[in-house]
This record gives structure tokens, sequence and C-alpha cells, in this order.
């Protein structure tokens, strides 16, 4: 194996790029939490997401194959605003209000706090000055009841006093009176704050909405731009070179989430509220390294005489239809890992006691599955596609999706997905990814690589991700987060059994399949021969 230093600027551009975005795009939902959004309204903010996603990967790859020459430029003023749009969230007032704890009120004793003045009560609940009310689970030695509190305080975090808290409904105060010493060591939980409307007409609300908007959707129209990048320096014929490009952004993300999340924590010792300032500082050496990297990239200039024309060409052609059917399939079941892997170790920790060093099995969890199976499936995903093709890759990544999700779906505690993910979601994820941009890459006509990843892309965490998120919800909601697992396996098993008959039926069969490195490779002159041929590069 030799280096292939013309390669170098495109693996020092993902490594950037990727630790810039890993400083702090990991945490974005929980700092929300933090300025006091709730679960439910986030969960609405990210399923809309995908539609901006969608609209800006083909207007950007349109842009960027239209205005060739000013490719490099519209990638870089992407780059900006995306790292811009979280940075500026830095700013955001916390909305004002006592903030609940992430564990249970343990030990309280049962005597109700005092009935609220409920004229009182409902002045400052219009004033919006940070009283919220919510309803309690007392869940005590011979009994369990529930409550409804009214907690007031600015930017402390949430308890049970006589002076923060006072009781919405006087007649509940039997509950406790019945027998006090039976009462006096109980654990509550508490519901989210019931504070939507001060919520809605916030500056930190709306501030952080439009801030996540452009900044998720313009990292994941960042995505298809890096692949576009990255296809154009590798040259025809180099796709399989790919994941050992690719590799270098999941290192940078896994390396600079963990030191993030690792000084965020020194920095906010003896703090309510987490401090965020050395993710934020993180974020900005890295894409100031990125921005002086992507100066140094050298883009090829091959412009589509007609790139409409081009992509009408491919788009109906049944092949790529059924391709980017695969692609939609992909995004529904990435979206359930994505979104509510943690949702559903956080459940499982807390029926099984391990509530208290969740956060480090979470940790973990991310880190091994980065730099476990994800670093390793991109550096071989190029070897597998020229033994396999394209059609047997998909086929068993469905399959690596299906163990994936029945395996976590049967794990006793949160400590066993560490390992599910740190040997399955290589497969799941790295490969699958670098399968679908490759092929997309390989089917793109010249001058239109940038529009047909957009294409792809946004089948995939567009419309894909879409649906995945509602019907994950939908399904944890009704069925819970083991069954909805299951179902998803279920799912992954059915989509690799159906692509494998298609393809050993009929796609294997058409002249798009020309270009899968198991059928129809045909040189031309000794030339092609020995670039078929050339040692394994990096």
């Amino acid at each position: 194996m030799k280096i292939n230093y013309n390669h170098l600027p495109v693996k020092v551009h993902y490594f950037f790029f990727n630790a810039s975005m890993g400083a702090f795009t990991a945490y974005v939902p929980v700092y929300g939490r933090q300025l006091g959004i709730s679960p439910l309204i986030m969960g609405s903010i990210i399923a809309l997401l995908p539609i901006g996603s969608l609209l800006g990967k083909l207007l950007i790859g349109y842009a960027a194959d239209y205005f060739l020459t000013w490719r490099k430029r519209i990638f870089m003023t992407l780059f900006t605003v995306t790292a811009i749009s979280f940075m500026l969230m830095y700013f955001l007032p916390a909305l004002p209000g006592p903030i609940l704890p992430d564990h249970q009120f343990q030990n309280v004793s049962c005597e109700c706090p005092p009935p609220c003045d409920m004229d009182y009560h409902a002045s400052v609940l219009a004033s919006c000055n940070g009283t919220k009310d919510t309803t309690c689970h007392w869940m005590c030695k011979d009994m369990n009841f529930s409550i409804r509190l009214s907690f007031h305080g600015v930017e402390k975090e949430a308890i049970i006093s006589p002076d923060t808290t006072c009781l919405l409904n006087v007649n509940e105060s039997s509950l406790c009176q019945r027998n006090e010493t039976a009462y006096n060591n109980c654990n509550v939980t508490c519901d989210i704050f019931e504070d939507d409307r001060c919520l809605y007409t916030s500056v930190t609300f709306w501030g952080f909405v439009i801030l996540m908007f452009f900044g998720i959707v313009g990292l994941f129209v960042s995505a298809s731009v890096n692949d576009t990048i990255c296809f154009d320096i590798l040259g025809t014929g180099g796709q399989m070179k790919y994941g050992k490009q690719r590799l270098w952004g999941s290192v940078g993300f896994s390396l600079v989430s963990l030191v993030s999340g690792y000084t965020t924590d020194l920095w906010s010792q003896g703090k309510i509220y987490k401090t965020y300032t050395p993710a934020f500082i993180l974020m900005l050496v890295f894409i100031v390294n990125d921005l002086i990297c992507c100066r140094k990239l050298k883009l090829p200039l091959v412009k589509s005489p007609s790139i409409l024309t081009d992509l009408y060409t491919i788009l109906k052609l049944l092949p790529i239809i059924i391709f980017l059917c695969t692609a939609i399939i992909a995004g529904i079941l990435e979206t359930l890992t994505m979104y509510f892997l943690f949702w559903y170790m956080e459940d499982l920790a807390m029926t099984t006691g391990y509530m208290s060093q969740i956060k480090l099995i979470e940790g973990l969890t991310l880190c091994t599955g980065f730099l476990g199976s994800k670093v390793i499936f991109f550096f071989i995903s190029g070897r597998i596609l020229k033994k396999l093709g394209y059609g047997y890759t998909l086929t068993i990544c469905f399959l690596c999706c299906a163990l994936r999700m029945g395996f976590i779906s049967l794990v006793p505690t949160p400590w066993y997905v560490i390992l599910v993910e740190g040997t399955l979601q290589g497969p799941t994820y790295a490969l699958l990814y670098a399968t679908i941009v490759t092929y997309a890459s390989v089917i793109s006509p010249p001058g239109t690589s940038a529009t047909v990843q957009a294409i792809a892309a946004g089948m995939k965490e567009g419309l894909g991700y879409m649906i995945g998120s509602f019907l994950a919800g939908f399904l944890f909601e009704k069925i819970g987060g083991r069954m909805t697992f299951r179902a998803y396996s279920g799912l992954a098993a059915f989509a690799a059994l159906m692509y494998f008959i298609l393809y050993v039926s009929y796609l294997r069969h058409t002249t798009i399949y020309a270009t899968d490195a198991r059928h129809n490779v045909e040189w031309r002159n000794p030339d092609d021969a020995q670039k078929q041929c050339e040692p394994d590069e990096t």
C-alpha cells in the first residue's frame, strides 16, 4: 500500500469539517432542552428538518453543477453558514424559570406545599416571568398518587419545597394527610412543564428554531457536498477509494465529540446549567482550519451541456427508480437508531437500575461505533464493493440492519448495546452509506455529480428520515421501544429479501449495472487495464 498525496487535502477536509460538527451537533437536542424546549417540541422540529434538507440538497447541488467556476465558493459559503448558525446558539438566553432535574426527586416528605393564590398565579403566568405548572407523580412506601404543582424561581433547578412550590388543586392535599409517617420518604417524578404559550412567544424559542433549521439542514447538505468534492478529486474509476477518505470524518467526529463532552463537564462543575463554551471554541477552531484546507482543494471543471436533460435521462430508468426507493428505505431504517436509540437505552436503564451510569454508557456506545466498526468498514468498503458488487452489498447491509435492531431489542441491560453497536454499526451505516454515495457517483453523467448526489442523499436523508421519524415516534408511543426495534428488524429483513430478489431476477441483467465491479468490466486498451490494476492507495 502506498500513500497518494493528492488525496491528503480531502482527508484533512473530512477530518476538520466533521470534527467541527462533532464538537456541538451531537448535543443540540439537550442544549435546546436546557433552554427550556420540551422533548415533544424538539421532536416536532426534527421531523420538519428533512423537508428543508431535501430542498437544500437539490438547490445547492444544481447550483454547484450549473455555476461550475463558483463551485468551491458555494461550498465554502455553505460551510460558513452552517457553522455560524450553530455558533449563534451560544448567545441565546435561557428562558426564565426553574428547570427540571434529569433524575427523580428522592426522599421527599409528603408534607404538601401550600395552596397557590390563584389570582396571583394567573397574573404571573400571563407575564411569563418563570412560573411553571406540571403534574408530579409520587411513589411512596404504601401508595402512589399524582398531584399538580406550580414551581417558581429564575434559572434554578426545580425543587419541591414550601418556598418554591405551591399546590394548584387544594383538594389534593388530603392525599398526603392520610398517613404522614408512611409518606416521609417518597420518590417523585414530574412531567415536562406546561409553558407552551410563553415558549412560543419567546425570542429564545424562535431563535433556536431558525438557527437549528439552518444549522442541521446545512449539515445534511454539506455532507452531500463533501461527497461530491471527494468523488471529483478521486476522478472516474476512483470511486472505490471513497471509504478510505470518508473514514477520517468519522475519526474527527468521534474524537472531538468526546473531548467536547468531557471539557464541557469540567467547565460546568458546580453549575446548574451546562456551559458549552469549550464546544463552541472547538467548533470555531476546526471550521477555520477547514476553510483554509478548502482553499487548497483542486476541483476538476467538467460541465454538462444540459444538466436537466442528463438527469431526466437517468431518472426515467427503472433501475435508478429502484435505487432511489432503496435509499429511502435506508433512511427510514437509519432514523430509528439515529434519534431513538439513546431514548430506548434510557428507558432500559430506568427499568434495570443503570440510570446513574447511562451518560457514560451512551458516550462509550458513540465512541465504539464510530472508532470501531465505522472506521473499519469505511476503510474496506471499496474492497467489498469490488468483490461483491453493489447489489449483493446492499442486501448484506439490510440483513445486518435486521440483526442490529433485533439484537438491540433483546439486550437485558444498556451495557450490551455497546457490543452490538461496536460490531454492527459499520456494515449498517458506513458500508451502506459508502455504497449509496459511490453508486450515485458511478451513474452520474459528466458535470452532474453534485445534483445526482443531492437527489440520492435527499431521498435517504430527506424523504426517508421524514417517514422514519414519524413512524418510529408513532410506534414508540403505541407499542414501546423494544417492540419498535423488533418491527424495524422485520422491515430490514423484508427489504433485504425483496432487494435480493429484484437484483438476481432483474437488476444485474440491466445495462445500468454494467458499472458493477463484478459484471461486464471492459478494458479498452492496456492503459485502462493498468488503471484497473493499480496498487491499493489511501
